[in-house]
């Protein structure tokens, strides 16, 4: 019986070291010569030059300027050796006085590391021209590397600055958001340039690589081709350069539209900058001068403008009306103003417009109309068909960090001010004044889905595979035909409140607002002219319209800030605008 007990655990031991012998020798070689091909199998990611942008006609738009970059050696750090970056850091200064000799020497000092084998680079551009006759010089010293390199130039300067965006630095953030950005040195930080930055980039390449135990190449084991993608967008920069000089040194902004397929042909938030300032890294005068200018140009103002509609939200409100119980034949007599309590609302016709229905309350604008019917109908019910027209959404325009807006009512005012909602901000909400803020994009979108009740997603880039769903916004075609009718009148009828401002070679229906900055007092009995007001406290000027009448096309919207009167301020930019299309050839004027 002893004997068998020893016997048995001599077989157990000698099982188990025949066990660890064939996890060894077998099950964990393939793991230890996996790890050993990572060892000499080293795997060097590279970069194509970022895509090119072009407008709808194949004309660039941003391209990739041609240069050079210079690298020196690593592992030079050391007393001895460190006399070498500091000869190559003065014959970079000699030649190219913009370099500081202390910075190349602390960036050397800050990239440079004992695990470092690639190259320290410490210019990263020089433009060819400049650098190119001096090429033999830097390229006979053997602690220097030269290497083509680009930079983003944006060819039209600042016509369409918002749209097309700047690049920069790719920093930690944007590394974190995305870790594929580590392998690129500048990711896009605004416009077109950042929401598309993955596709702008191109597909990223990479090389297997055998290497020695001192990381030096031996052999090219694989290669895949890092490939460049170019974008067209849907704009026309003609038409974005003629609308520039139109708008001139105003502030606001301009949107034009497809009001079939959501396509933007040109817009503008205004005044604009120039891009390539950011390129190389902007100065500080010309951040200063950006950001202390009271017309605030650093601001998207097309998805970032926070506005009070004004009166260009009347159609909206209408359609409200119409489907909450004030049918189509709805009229008030419309004096020059109502009582609410001890307060006045005041039309802005002091005399008032006498027996009004919905066409005449959108061509004259009349505000008592807006006021009286808003009373019936309440603020959550004019809130719920605005909600149908994308207020208080962002419209999916493809552009960064897209403002939703505001659309007030009851219980958005108790979460937000913890107080109840009072009547008198449910007639001045009806005239697009209060608590309601837009953007001019959810203007032009708002204002496509009145030619056809279609709520469309605005867009930049000119694509087959775009996935551009319509909305249907629910309203019946005599109701949304009233609508277009007053808008009609507004640009054609001699008492439209744009028609005296809007000449053109095609039939606009139109919309104008004023949206005011302060608030007119009580005791005030003359209201005063917008042009005897101080600059930045006279009104937003809106002006939103679509063309041809008969079979829309294209909206234009154009908001102009502190202008006043919105068919005065922008009615003859419209005119010239779809003149323009016309000329183009993307309206037919026959």
């Amino acid at each position: 019986m002893r004997l068998k007990i020893i016997i048995v655990f001599i077989v157990f031991i000698v099982s188990l070291l025949l066990g660890r012998v064939y996890y060894l020798s077998i099950i964990s070689n393939e793991h230890f010569e996996e790890l050993s091909q990572k060892n000499y199998i080293k795997k060097v990611y590279n970069t194509a030059s970022r895509g090119s942008i072009l407008d709808r006609n194949g004309k660039y738009l941003a391209v990739n300027r041609v240069g050079f970059s210079i690298s020196i050696k690593p592992h030079l750090k050391s007393k001895k050796n460190f006399k070498n970056v500091e000869d190559v850091a003065r014959l970079i200064v000699q030649y190219f006085p913009k370099f500081k000799y202390e910075k190349l020497l602390k960036k050397y000092q800050q990239l440079d590391s004992p695990y470092r084998h690639g190259l320290v680079k410490i210019v990263d551009y020089i433009a060819y021209d400049e650098f190119f006759k001096y090429y033999s010089i830097f390229n006979s010293n053997e602690n220097i590397e030269i290497q083509s390199s680009t930079i983003r130039e944006y060819l039209y300067n600042d016509v369409g600055a918002h749209i097309l965006g700047y690049m920069g630095k790719t920093t930690k953030e944007d590394i974190a958001k995305d870790k594929y950005a580590k392998y690129y040195d500048t990711s896009g930080k605004s416009g077109v340039e950042k929401y598309y930055d993955n596709v702008l980039r191109g597909t990223l390449g990479y090389e297997e690589i055998k290497v020695n135990s001192l990381y030096q190449k031996i052999k090219v084991l694989n290669e895949v081709k890092a490939e460049k993608k170019d974008i067209n967008l849907t704009v026309d920069i003609e038409l974005q350069k003629y609308i520039h000089e139109l708008f001139g040194k105003k502030a606001g902004a301009v949107v034009v539209m497809d009001s079939n397929n959501g396509e933007i042909l040109a817009a503008g938030s205004y005044p604009e900058f120039d891009n390539n300032i950011f390129v190389n890294g902007i100065s500080h005068k010309d951040w200063e001068n950006i950001i202390n200018d009271l017309n605030h140009p650093f601001t998207n103002k097309l998805i970032n403008g926070h506005y009070p509609p004004g009166s260009v939200i009347k159609m909206g409100v209408a359609h409200s009306f119409m489907e909450n119980g004030l049918g189509r034949n709805y009229e008030v007599f419309a004096s020059g103003e109502i009582e609410l309590g001890n307060r006045k609302f005041r039309d802005w016709k002091k005399d008032g417009h006498g027996l009004t229905g919905y066409t005449k309350a959108i061509r004259q604008s009349v505000d008592v109309f807006f006021y009286k019917g808003s009373l019936i109908v309440g603020i959550d019910k004019i809130h719920d068909t605005l909600d149908k027209y994308g207020f208080g959404h962002v419209t999916g325009v493809d552009l960064p960090n897209e403002f939703k807006g505001i659309n007030p009512n009851k219980a958005w005012k108790k979460k937000k001010y913890k107080m109840p909602w009072y009547m008198g901000e449910t007639v001045v909400s009806s005239i697009g004044q209060g608590y309601i803020l837009v953007t001019p994009m959810q203007v032009a979108r708002y204002t496509a889905a009145l030619t056809k009740g279609e709520l469309l997603t605005p867009h930049f880039i000119q694509s087959d595979k775009l996935n551009n769903k319509k909305q249907k916004v629910a309203i019946g075609k005599r109701e949304l035909k009233l609508l277009q009718k007053g808008m009609y009148e507004v640009s054609n009828h001699v008492n439209g409140t744009a028609s005296k401002y809007i000449k053109s070679k095609v039939k606009v229906a139109a919309k104008t607002g004023t949206a005011q900055v302060v608030g007119i007092p009580q005791s005030e009995k003359k209201r005063m002219k917008e042009h005897e007001l101080e600059y930045f406290k006279r009104s937003q000027a809106w002006l939103t319209t679509y063309a041809p009448y008969k079979n829309p096309k294209y909206v234009v919207t154009i908001l102009v800030e502190h202008g006043g009167h919105g068919g005065s301020a922008a009615g003859p930019m419209v005119g010239k605008i779809y003149d323009k299309l016309i000329e183009l050839g993307y309206i037919d004027d026959k």
